[in-house]
């Protein structure tokens, strides 16, 4: 069940992240747009309906919580480079895929959302300086996290639920 859950392993990064690594997960955060178009443009809406796992989400809210999750990192980020370690605002996941957009709306909604934010991150994230990329942010459960790392945990965040719908369509025989 860990596999299904965590297909590409549980977040695992070093403090110590270089500039070439930065530059690779900037690269990746960049693809996500295009990937998850890819990944979806052909599902129809008994799949886009349908749960990767036993107990997950829907392939539909998926999509929908990549788009929530990355407005929260892209804003986290912000705050990180004009605060001073900003305790950031968590927020229930689980109950956002709940509410009526993550369960209804069409995942083209979430699509475009994602490919413009998207973008704007690449850019931002391509501007700072060390200095900058050592910022950091406090998170009420998790601690201080500084802005290489944040790069990696949403660098990594979007390939883990990139993998939920390759293995479900995988697992559908597509």
């Amino acid at each position: 069940m860990d596999n299904l859950r965590y297909p590409i392993g549980q977040f695992k990064m070093s403090e110590d992240v270089s500039l070439d690594q930065v530059e690779k997960l900037i690269a990746q955060i960049e693809a996500v747009p295009q990937l998850l178009v890819d990944s979806v443009k052909d599902l129809k809406e008994e799949q886009l309906n349908s749960s990767y796992r036993p107990g997950g989400w829907t392939i539909r809210q998926v999509v929908h919580h990549i788009a929530d999750s990355h407005m929260n990192g892209y804003i986290r980020f912000k705050l990180a480079l004009t605060e001073d370690t900003p305790i950031i605002k968590s927020y229930n996941e689980a109950l956002w895929a709940e509410l009526e957009d993550a369960r209804t709306l069409p995942v083209e909604v979430s699509l475009n959302l994602v490919e413009t934010l998207h973008k704007r991150w690449a850019v931002l994230l391509r501007s700072l300086s060390s200095t900058e990329l050592n910022r950091q942010f406090r998170h009420p459960e998790d601690g201080d996290l500084n802005i290489k790392k944040a790069i990696g945990l949403y660098a990594w965040h979007g390939n883990h639920h990139l993998a939920h719908i390759t293995n479900y369509r995988k697992s559908i025989g597509i």
